[in-house]
C-alpha cells in the first residue's frame, strides 16, 4: 500500500462524514491543506447512461458563469474575414493551408481548443489523425464548426468548456480554482449540473446522476449529497 504524504494525511482529517451539500463540499475542500500551486476544483459525475449505446452518450460544451480561471489556447481554422474576425476575438492562432501544414510537418500542436468554419473541414481532415486522439478536433455538436468564429473564440476564452461521458459512464470536468470565492465555485457546479440535467438522453432510464464527488487536483474527494441539488 502506498504511503501517504503527510499533507494528503492531514487533508483527509478535513473530509466531512458522509454526504454532504455542494456548498459544504467546497468548504470543506477549503480547509484542506493546500499544494504549492493555485490547484483547480474538479467534479466528477457518475451517469446513469451506457455509453457503449451512441444514443446515451452525453457530450457537448457549458460555459460556466464565472469560468475556470485557467488560460485556454485557441486555433482557429479559417480565411479572409473570418480570420480577421477572430484574431479580433483573441485567438491565439489562425490560419488555414498554411496552418494544417505547419501541424503536418512541424507536429504543431501549441494550442488546447480548435474552432473552425465549415468550409475547412476538408483540409482539417487532412490532420484528423493528429488532432482526432488528442480531443482537438473541431464539431458541429460542440459548436466549434460555426460561422460565427468571434462568438465562439469569445466562449471559450470566458471559461467554456467541453464535457464527454467516458466508458465508465463518468463526466470529468474542471469547474475552478482554490483561489476562487466559495460562491462563485458554488455557481460553477450549480450550473454544471444543471446543463448535464438538460443533456439528459431520451433514452436513459432510471436514475440519471448516480454520484458526484468533488476535489481538488492534488485533494481527497468529497461526496456530494445528491438529494441536496
Amino acid at each position: 500500500m502506498a504511503k501517504l504524504s503527510k499533507r494528503i494525511r492531514a487533508a483527509r482529517e478535513h473530509l466531512p462524514q458522509g454526504h454532504v451539500s455542494i456548498a459544504e463540499a467546497i468548504a470543506a475542500i477549503a480547509t484542506m491543506p493546500k499544494a504549492k500551486f493555485d490547484e483547480s476544483i474538479d467534479i466528477a459525475v457518475q451517469l446513469g447512461v451506457d455509453p457503449r449505446h451512441a444514443d446515451q452518450m452525453v457530450r457537448g460544451s457549458i460555459a460556466l458563469p464565472n469560468g475556470t480561471g485557467k488560460s485556454v489556447r485557441v486555433a482557429v481554422f479559417a480565411r479572409g474575414e473570418k480570420a480577421d474576425e477572430a484574431k479580433a476575438a483573441g485567438a491565439d492562432v489562425v490560419g488555414a493551408e498554411e496552418l494544417v501544414e505547419r501541424v503536418q510537418k512541424e507536429n504543431f500542436l501549441d494550442f488546447d481548443r480548435v474552432v473552425a468554419t465549415p468550409d475547412m473541414m476538408a483540409l482539417i481532415g487532412r490532420i484528423g489523425r493528429i488532432l482526432g486522439p488528442r480531443g482537438l478536433m473541431p464539431n458541429p455538436k460542440l459548436g466549434t464548426v460555426t460561422m460565427d468564429v468571434a462568438k465562439v473564440v469569445g466562449d471559450i476564452k470566458s471559461g467554456q468548456i467541453e464535457v464527454r461521458v467516458d466508458k465508465a459512464g463518468v463526466i470529468h470536468a474542471p469547474v475552478g480554482r482554490c483561489s476562487f470565492d466559495q460562491e462563485k465555485l458554488v455557481a460553477n457546479v450549480e450550473h454544471l449540473l444543471a446543463e448535464l440535467n438538460r443533456m439528459k438522453p431520451a433514452s436513459s432510464k432510471g436514475r440519471y446522476m448516480k454520484g458526484i464527488v468533488l476535489s481538488s487536483t492534488m485533494g481527497p474527494g468529497v461526496r456530494v449529497d445528491l438529494s441536496s441539488i
